[in-house]
């Protein structure tokens, strides 16, 4: 049997934890509404969790539960204002995970 020689296809250089987040953050971009957000923050920075579910066919506690993984994974920082929150994209963890996913491609 031939050995294989391993060939790195990319030049991606990570630790163990960049990785989980760099994982992380892909999954939460996986899902097709969390996907929504992202675009409507995009457009809309700074706002409420009650615009969101307006533009969104979900209840707000389905809209709360996707900001929340989207925030768990860096995607968006939420600002508390009063009684609301005030939601817009984590440009520094965005500009990462450009980063580490043009080390990939």
């Amino acid at each position: 049997m031939q050995k294989i020689e391993y060939i790195p296809c990319c030049t991606l250089d990570t630790t163990e934890e960049e990785q989980v987040k760099l994982v992380a953050m892909f999954k939460a971009l996986g899902n097709p509404t969390r996907f929504e957000i992202m675009k409507f923050l995009l457009t809309n920075p700074y706002c409420i969790t009650g615009d969101i579910v307006e533009y969104l066919p979900l209840a707000q506690s389905t809209v709360s539960q996707h900001l929340k993984v989207l925030r768990d994974t860096g995607w968006i920082s939420g600002i508390v204002e009063g009684p609301a929150t005030s939601y817009c994209l984590n440009d520094g963890n965005i500009t990462w995970f450009r980063n580490k996913v043009g080390q990939i491609f």
